[in-house]
This record gives structure tokens, sequence and C-alpha cells, in this order.
């Protein structure tokens, strides 16, 4: 491959020319000999005011500290590596801390700590590990300290880590803002979903019903995952449910996600197609918050839309829930704990067909139901516009790594740097 003058090509790819290549033991300090592992049980009776660090988060607080100064940790084995690019497995910390064992302390003496975490944060290491058993791996101190890096001068190396450390900033002021609206949503629900609040112009009683009364409970048709594909009819798989954060599907919006199962519908009975409105829960879970997992169907077009294995179809017996608000009244604490207690299992647990029409809900008239509604979903609409954001500002921060860290794009350098 030609490489454009000014540029030369390195055992870490293209670089500037007036960039140097060392390997990071020559470059920088790696001071394993500090590390502390200490069990959670002694970390709670030495409880205080010095973090004590793992590979990827502070892993509790203890009253004495073993490091001091600015310091990159680097995640030593586990089954994490497998997803190096999808997880945050270097971490760049200061002030006086302690670190497990089970994380390299890297730090820059005639270069910058902070050029070494970016450029290692944004670097392939599947070539250094080493296989240590079924799905996990390891990197040695050894193989650490002969990795090249690439080094630009100083002053260039203080102004990329500053321009990175401030798309960060901002990744992590939207991930405060987040959680914030987060909680305000959850605070606004246990109020509005309960009647302790009430919204202006709504008075009067809430009814109590059980399911049962509300809903025909049926199961779903059965297939594995290996039997879905993108040819055939719309499949809600229970593992799909379980791992969406959101409450409802749309056959439109969510079209192109949706997985496929390839069969005749004159397969599947009426009572496992999902119409508009329907809820379906899941029958099975591996802890207690999964119990009451579930997803509301959007299904304006009428789309043959089959409910899949490990599922429980609920369709509407009276009128009396508007669909918006089954989005959301089956996420209070209350009906959770009722899930909870009707659960059966030890290792999965799960609620049967016969015991969740046994839950009870409370519930206002259809206008109070379709008010409450409307602000949680703006509400929605506000926290899905502030994490659609942050994905672009993640983006944003990757491909400015990718350019940055290997000189494509050369940012200016003040003068007196």
């Amino acid at each position: 491959m030609e490489v454009k003058p000014g540029y030369k090509q390195t055992e870490v790819g293209v670089i500037p020319e007036e960039w140097e290549v060392e390997v990071v033991g020559e470059a920088f300090e790696i001071r394993n000999q500090l590390r502390l592992p200490i069990s959670q049980a002694v970390r709670e009776r030495m409880s205080g005011s010095y973090p004590y660090y793992g590979p990827t988060s502070v892993q509790g607080w203890i009253n004495e500290y073993r490091v001091e100064g600015e310091h990159a940790l680097i995640g030593e084995d586990g089954d994490h590596f497998l997803k190096w690019r999808d997880q945050a497995m270097t971490l760049l910390v200061t002030g006086k801390f302690n670190v497990n064992n089970h994380a390299h302390i890297v730090r820059g003496i005639k270069n910058l700590t902070a050029w070494f975490f970016w450029f290692f944060a944004n670097r392939d290491i599947s070539s250094y590990l080493t296989r240590q058993g079924a799905g996990r791996y390891k990197l040695t101190k050894a193989t650490l300290e002969k990795m090249p890096c690439a080094l630009p001068p100083l002053p260039e190396q203080r102004t990329i880590a500053e321009a990175l450390s401030n798309v960060d900033g901002l990744l992590g002021g939207l991930d405060r803002l987040i959680a914030k609206k987060r909680d305000l949503k959850q605070a606004a629900m246990q109020q509005l979903l309960t009647g302790q609040t009430r919204l202006p112009g709504f008075h009067g009683e809430w009814e109590v019903k059980r399911l049962g009364e509300l809903f025909n409970f049926s199961g779903g048709y059965s297939a594995s995952r290996d039997q879905l594909s993108t040819e055939g009819h719309c499949y809600l798989h229970y593992g799909d449910i379980h791992g969406s954060t959101k409450t409802c599907i749309d056959t439109d919006a969510d079209f192109q996600n949706i997985p496929r199962l390839d069969i005749p519908l004159k397969r599947v009975s009426l009572a496992s197609l999902l119409e508009d409105g329907d809820v379906v829960f899941v029958d099975a879970s591996e802890d207690d918050a999964g119990t009451s997992k579930h997803v509301v169907v959007v299904n304006k077009s009428k789309k043959p839309f089959i409910s899949g294995l490990h599922t429980i179809v609920a369709k509407s017996k009276t009128d009396e829930l508007a669909h918006e608000f089954r989005r959301y009244c089956f996420q209070t604490p209350a009906i959770r704990q009722q899930f909870i207690f009707y659960s059966v299992g030890t290792k999965v647990s799960g609620i049967s067909k016969s015991n969740i029409p046994k839950l009870t809900l409370s519930f206002p008239s259809v206008p109070e139901q379709t008010a409450i509604a409307e602000v949680l979903t703006e509400m929605d609409a506000e926290l899905a516009a502030l994490e659609q954001r942050r994905e672009k500002t993640r983006a944003l921060k990757q491909a400015m790594m990718q350019e940055l860290l290997t000189g494509r794009t050369r940012l200016i350098v003040e003068s007196g740097e």
C-alpha cells in the first residue's frame, strides 16, 4: 500500500513521520507490584474514602491507598476480552486509590499517561492475548511491555488527549442527565400509576380487578432461535422481550428488527397471533427482575405476528384499559411483587397461565389513563432524544479516536507547548 508523503509505515500502522514507536515497557512504567487483592468481606471491614478499583470500575471504598497520581488501569484477564470493543476495559484514574490483582497499573514518565490510555483503548489487542480455558483470555505484563505504541511529540500527545477527554466529558454529562431523567420518570410513574398524584381535572375512585377479569391468557407457538431467519412471518421470541428496554413493539416501526419464522399460519392458533393492544409476558426468567418482563403490541397494520416460546399472550376481554396505558401500568412495584409472589422455580423462575390471572391491577377511568400515558410518553420521547444524542456523541468519539490516534487528522498544537 502506498504511503502518502509525510507518513511512514510502522508496526502500529501508518503514522506521521515525526511520530515515534516504542514498546510500552520503555515508554511507560507498569507497576503491578502495587496491586492489592482484597475480598469483599475485608473491604467492608476496611470501609473508607479511597476507591478500590478493578479494571472496569470501582469495586468498593476502603480506608487506605497504595497508588497516587494519574494512572491507566488495563484489564489483565477474563472473558471480557472477547468484547473488547464494546466494553471499557481501560480506566484513566487520578488521586489516591487501590487496585485489585486483575489490572495492570500504567503511568507515563517521559510520555503522558493519558496518551497511553487513549492509544490502548483504540487498539485491537486480540493478537496479544493468551487463551485461558473456554472463553477466557489473559494479557500478561510481559506481553504488555513488548506491545508497540505510537508516540507523537509530547505537545501533540497533550492536545489529542485533551480533545478526546472533552468528548468523554460530554458523554459523561449525557449519561448523568439520562440517569436523572430516568429517575424522574420512575418517580412520576410511581405517583401517577398508583393514584398518589392525580392530574388536574380527574377525581373519583380507581377500579381494582384481577387480570383474569380483563384478559384471556394463552401460550405462544414454540420455535427455537435456530429456526428463526429473515424469511416468513414476524415472530416474538421471549429472549427479545428480556433483551429489550422498550415496553412496546411496533410491527411497522420495528419491522426490520423483528425475527421471522417461515411456517404456514394455519399451524399457529389464533390465540398466538398478536393483535394491536395485546400484552405479551415472558413465562420464564433467570432472576426476579425478569419475571414481569413484557411488551405491548402495536400492530395497526394487522401484520401476521406470532407470539413465541415461553410467552403468555394477554388478549382483552373488555375495553377498560387504554392501549397506551398498558405500556406503563404493569411496571409498578406492586405488580412486580405479585409476579415474584406467584412465580415458581429455583434456577429459572416463571409464572404460569393459571397464576397470572390472579394478579390484581388498580386503574382509573380511560380518560385519566390516556392523560397519564401522554405524560409518560412525553418523558419517554425526551429520554429517547437524549439517548440518540448520546449514541451520536459516542460515534463521534470513536471517529475522532480513529483519526487522531493514528495521525490521519492532525490538530493544531498551540505555540509554546
